[in-house]
């Protein structure tokens, strides 16, 4: 049974920066692509950030510049640094797994699973 746990969120001030960890468990996280997304309140939810097996990363426009994305596979953990946040940062953010190898997509249902969510919430 595949279980991605999200940790690092919190409440955070405009302009400070915060780290969210992503631990994978049950699938073969070395070979798994993984990727962020967002959801901000009443709205959809939306890519952030992508890394492939091989390290190759790609950004969405809504965070770009402001983050980076990076896997430990020694760890099973995927993470998000995130830089210089705004109040429209504020969503639940998650982690998701994409077991084949299709190469990156911004569409939420091309991930075959998805952690719980932590939230992210920036005040001004």
């Amino acid at each position: 049974q595949v279980q991605l746990v999200e940790s690092g969120g919190g409440l955070v001030q405009a302009g400070d920066s915060l780290r969210l960890s992503c631990v994978a468990s049950g699938l073969a996280f070395n070979n798994t692509a993984m990727a962020w997304f967002r959801q901000p309140p009443g709205k959809e939810r939306e890519f952030v950030a992508y890394i492939n097996v091989h390290d190759w990363t790609f950004y969405g426009n809504s965070m770009k510049g402001r983050i980076s994305i990076s896997r430990d596979n020694a760890k099973n953990t995927l993470s998000l640094q995130m830089n210089s946040l705004n109040v429209e940062d504020t969503a639940v953010y998650y982690c998701a797994a994409r077991r084949v190898q299709a190469g990156v997509s911004l569409w939420p249902a091309d991930y075959d699973d998805w952690g719980q969510g932590t939230q992210v919430t920036v005040s001004s």
